[in-house]
């Protein structure tokens, strides 16, 4: 996967780490606690949020309460 991933930072030029750990836990998060098909959108949502300034740790706890809180209040 780390090739794949490399490869499209490369087609896309894009020059920052990718924490694909964080991400995935973020989608597992997502499509375990409110759908399957949230998990890219979540993603993606993530990725908009770092790029604008936020810190990806921060924006993932977020991201997991909210899921979290999504399937209690479900």
């Amino acid at each position: 996967m780390d090739a794949w991933i490399d490869a499209v930072r490369k087609e896309l030029g894009i020059d920052v780490p990718v924490e694909t750990t964080l991400i995935l836990d973020v989608a597992r998060d997502a499509a375990h606690n409110v759908a399957r098909p949230a998990a890219p959108i979540t993603t993606f949502l993530l990725g908009y949020a770092v790029a604008r300034g936020a810190d990806p740790a921060e924006a993932a706890t977020s991201i997991a309460d909210l899921a979290e809180r999504w399937q209690a209040d479900t």
